[in-house]
């Protein structure tokens, strides 16, 4: 077991360092530490006085035992260096994910609380699902979204728990529109809404496929000043007609919404995948923003890309 006071020495002064940082920013959830310490390959994020830890699948080889006893003192460590019990940590195993798994439960009841960002306010679960409910290293392109929604019809494409949606609703978008095929999440983000005074027949939401709604809009001949699309890197959801895969149907997925896009109007897109590469085709019509749009408390700049369309 190499020497924990790396990590927790690391971990304490980290702390000291982003608390600051958040205060000034008015937001009281953000990321502390991500594998700084290279023998310690753990993310920690901070949730407004609890914590969320995620051991990084690493491929390392070790018994049940050594693992679980690996675990618990990394779980102990960053309780006291953080000032907190160990009750307040959160710990979860990452592995890769397909499919439907960023909807499965952990089998952990947890308990939902709400945190602050930039005078918004939302639901979180450390527990219960393998993400927490509010996607930290989307906070600069949320901020983006409020400050360009006065007066726009906006869309959120795979919305999650629907936080880019009260972001627009509070910069006071005409409408909004969240798709995703979970009626978990899309239920979520009307909790979301109502958190903030925001829940009314202006904001809409529709459990369907993303493919089959841009389908639909299309040919509906919907428009929509601002549109954010942030697709999990691969689905293979029953509950899709097909597969997803980003990197092979972002082209598809970013033309429709380009289609029905109105003139003047801003797309967002980003996504996770490590490897991803634009369409040669859609690189003229962008701009990628990417290194403005992940955190200054992110480690790993590259937690995501992030590409912005207008149309002329």
């Amino acid at each position: 077991m190499p020497e924990i006071a790396s990590y927790t020495n690391r971990l304490a002064k980290n702390a000291k360092h982003w608390g600051r940082w958040a205060r000034r920013q008015g937001v009281s959830c953000y990321r502390l530490y991500d594998r700084d310490v290279p023998e310690f390959p753990v993310i920690v994020d901070w949730y407004d006085g609890r914590v969320h830890l995620q051991e990084y699948d690493t491929g390392w080889v070790q018994t049940d035992e050594d693992h679980e006893a690996w675990l618990a003192e990394i779980w102990e460590a960053t309780a006291q260096a953080l000032g907190v019990s160990e009750e307040l940590v959160a710990v979860k195993t990452r592995r890769r994910q397909e499919g439907d798994a960023q909807y499965e439960k952990t089998g952990r009841e947890g308990e939902a609380f709400i945190v602050e960002e930039q005078g918004l306010r939302f639901s979180v679960n450390l527990d219960s699902y393998l993400d927490t409910g509010l996607f930290l290293d989307h906070r600069n392109t949320r901020a983006r979204v409020r400050a360009e929604a006065a007066g726009k019809r906006f869309l959120n494409l795979f919305c999650y728990t629907g936080a880019f949606t009260v972001y627009a609703a509070a910069g006071g978008a005409r409408e909004t529109m969240s798709v995703d095929l979970s009626n978990t999440y899309l239920d979520w983000a009307v909790r979301n809404l109502a958190l903030n005074g925001l829940a009314d027949g202006l904001h809409r939401r529709v459990r369907q496929d993303v493919f089959q709604f841009l389908t639909d809009a299309i040919d509906d001949g919907a428009q929509y000043e601002l549109i954010v699309m942030d697709p999990p890197s691969f689905s293979n959801s029953k509950k899709m007609q097909g597969v997803l895969d980003v990197q092979k149907d972002h082209r598809w997925l970013v033309e429709a919404c380009l289609e029905i896009l109105a003139p003047g109007g801003t797309l967002y897109f980003s996504n996770n995948l490590r490897t991803f590469k634009l369409d040669p085709a859609l690189a003229p019509l962008c701009e990628d923003i990417s290194a403005q749009s992940v955190p200054e408390d992110f480690r790993n700049k590259r937690i995501h890309q992030c590409f912005r369309f207008v149309k002329a």
